[in-house]
């Protein structure tokens, strides 16, 4: 069963569409090309048939035996439509792993991603479980860095675009995995994945290049240049993590045969491999990338959600939801004592504040430091009313005024 990567409660096309035939698709709305692709993809292999008609694909594996589809060619001719049917109702029958892939393929036109880890596997099968788990999770941080690099470049992200990124993997699908730990299969739909997983290829190439450039010469500057590119402390950490404990990493991709390949791509990209060697060369680009992304001037919009101070007068500490001005979900400002109280009015009578300052990069851009020109903001009836309820269901909220600082 293909699961969300996410693992929030998301039903597979196959249970989304109700009876499928039984795969939730009609005849009429799958391509002979298409359906031909992905079973040339997926390992099934095409063992003669009626040349220019239809030709006769068997699974992957030994239990092949017994076990064929016919596929036409195209809709030339007046059985093509029911050949179509049949081979669908097989599919959605058949309890092999590749024909469940071919019908995701066939329902949600998908890009597919796939990870080779090779590490070793005990005999006992006790590591199984850790392993899968650092594959999954390696794989996934490397898809938020792509989704990260196709909003926008930047060494280090921190928490900007987070959200955004982690909203884009939420259309994403998870292949069935053997169980070891070794291989997984992501997809992708085109129509809301796409500018992701072309990112996310374009800055493992150009990832590639900058280590092998830094292993000949001893020089960071590749990696300076490759920023442009998507490459980035989240990605260069996520390769770390994939192949630390492994002699060995490879990352391939394969376009949906429905939509093609994008502009300027090549058709069958080249596979991507990471090795342990290239781990120093990565990490010590991860610290640079990080040490020396800048500080971003803002001006925030946000409400307020906590406070704290040392003492009932003085400077003290709040935290915004940030509603406008920065990419982040919330930011701390330290404030004076005046603004400070600003601050607390603003929130008592249901208004959120905007403030000017600095967000940091130290910290993941959580912290705006050098605020100033803190001022309530009017904003529209059902958004006070939202911020007021939200007020009174933390009645507790200013007892923490007066408690220890947070910081």
């Amino acid at each position: 069963m293909h699961r969300p990567f996410d693992e929030s409660v998301r039903p597979h096309p196959r249970e989304a569409a109700g009876a499928l035939p039984p795969g939730g698709l009609a005849p009429e709305q799958v391509d002979p090309a298409v359906l031909s692709a992905l079973l040339g993809r997926h390992g099934w292999r095409r063992r003669g048939g009626a040349a220019g008609r239809y030709g006769r694909w068997t699974p992957p594996g030994p239990g092949a035996a017994g076990t064929s589809l016919l596929v036409p060619e195209n809709r030339a001719f007046p059985d093509s439509e029911d050949l179509i049917a049949e081979a669908l109702t097989a599919l959605a029958r058949s309890a092999a792993p590749s024909a469940r892939d071919v019908l995701v393929g066939l329902a949600v036109p998908s890009d597919e991603i796939r990870w080779w880890r090779d590490a070793p596997v005990p005999e006992s099968g006790a590591a199984a479980w850790p392993a899968q788990e650092q594959l999954r999770a390696g794989a996934r941080a490397m898809l938020v860095a792509g989704a990260l690099a196709a909003r926008a470049r930047a060494g280090y992200y921190g928490a900007r675009h987070r959200r955004h990124a982690e909203a884009a993997l939420e259309r994403m699908l998870v292949g069935p995995e053997p169980g070891t730990g070794r291989q997984l299969t992501v997809f992708v739909p085109v129509e809301t994945g796409r500018t992701a997983v072309t990112a996310l290829l374009r800055a493992l190439h150009a990832a590639r290049d900058a280590v092998d450039y830094q292993r000949a010469t001893g020089g960071m500057e590749a990696f300076d240049a490759a920023v442009e590119l998507g490459v980035c402390q989240e990605l260069t950490e996520a390769v770390v993590g994939l192949v630390r404990g492994s002699e060995g990493v490879r990352v391939a991709l394969d376009w949906s045969p429905a939509a093609g390949a994008p502009e300027g791509f090549a058709g069958r990209p080249e596979p991507v491999e990471f090795s342990p060697g290239d781990l120093p060369a990565l990490r010590e680009a991860g610290a640079r990338y990080v040490r020396d992304e800048p500080s971003v001037p803002v001006r925030v919009t946000g409400a307020v959600v906590r406070m704290r101070r040392s003492a009932p007068g003085g400077p003290g500490t709040v935290r915004l939801r940030v509603l406008a001005g920065a990419e982040v979900p919330q930011v701390r400002v330290a404030l004076d004592e005046d603004a400070y109280r600003i601050a607390g009015h603003a929130h008592l009578v249901g208004l959120p504040i905007r403030v000017s300052g600095r967000l940091e990069s130290r910290g993941g851009f959580r912290r705006l430091t050098g605020a100033q020109g803190v001022v309530p903001v009017q904003v529209d009836e059902a958004e006070r009313d939202r911020l007021m309820k939200s007020l009174q269901e933390h009645l507790d909220f200013f007892e923490e005024a007066c408690g220890a600082d947070d910081a």
